[in-house]
This record gives C-alpha cells, structure tokens and sequence, in this order.
C-alpha cells in the first residue's frame, strides 16, 4: 500500500502562483475565493495544467467572474465533454467581500488580478488581490533588489 503524500500545515497547497502579477502590480489587499469548477477541471489542477498569467477578475452583475486562467483539460478526464480551457469561471465571495472589491475597482488605477491558487482541504481557493498598476521605473527597482538578493546569497554562501 502506497503512503500519502505529506501535506503542508493547514491543508493549504500550491496550484499555481502568478509571478507576472507581482512584478506587474502593487498588491495592496487579498481576498480568499471559492472558484466554482467542473469535474474535468479539478482533474486537471491536481495535475498541475493551469496558467493565470493573464488572468484578471471582472465583476459583472454584483458577481466575480475570473477571465482568461487557462486550465488545460486531461485526455483521459475530458474525454466526453467538449471542454473550454479559458472559459469563464464564477468566484465565490461574501457580499460585503464584493462591495468592497467594487468600490475599490471603481477607483483610478485599481485593478483586481487573482495571484494563486491553492487547495484548502478539499476545495480549490483563488487568492485574489486588489493592485494598482507599477510604472516601468518601479518594475526596474524591483528587479534590481531581486538581483542584489540573489548576489548577497552568493556572497554568504562562499
């Protein structure tokens, strides 16, 4: 009998992170979400086959829509139904979660960008952020520290 994997404390496990959305945007707060998904689509995030590297959240009809994730289906999962691997997906939040994000969004320069996803037990979260926009002399400050890091390891480790 083979042994389970071990999980981290919590429940809590890494699908995927956006990295383009941290070097692209000030993360000001997050919010937790449930992502409403089908069968297929659970199979393939236990795989690892998404992308949210141009994902972006809409809120239309006091709801929250995440746009453009791309979830890749399984041959062997999806082998009935006619999948649609950037479909829309409806993100599950409180009402006064959602008039928060609207009032915010509504602002200049605010934007609303899901920057993971993970598993909380059993069920699949999107952790969403409200972000603004960085200018292109931020985007340069930030890739200098991240060099300075890499070459302050560098140095300890010698």
């Amino acid at each position: 009998m083979a042994k389970k994997p071990n999980k981290s404390s919590g429940g809590n496990a890494s699908i995927v992170v956006n990295k383009k959305a941290r070097f692209d945007y000030h993360i000001d707060e997050r919010f937790e979400a449930g992502l409403s998904l089908t069968g297929w689509e659970v199979k393939s995030l236990r795989a690892g086959k998404v992308q949210l590297v141009d994902s972006y959240v809409i809120l239309k009809n006091g709801e929250a829509w995440l746009v453009g994730a791309q979830i890749t289906p399984l041959n062997t999962a999806s082998t009935h139904v006619i999948a649609d691997p950037r479909r829309d997906r409806k993100l599950l939040l409180k009402k006064r979660e959602l008039a928060k994000l609207l009032q915010t969004i509504e602002q200049k320069g605010h934007t609303c960008v899901c920057t993971a996803l993970y598993w909380k037990h059993h069920l699949v979260k999107a952790e969403i952020a409200l972000a603004r926009g960085k200018k292109e002399f931020d985007k340069r400050a930030t890739e200098k520290d991240r060099d300075w890091a890499r070459h302050k390891q560098r140095i300890m480790r010698k």
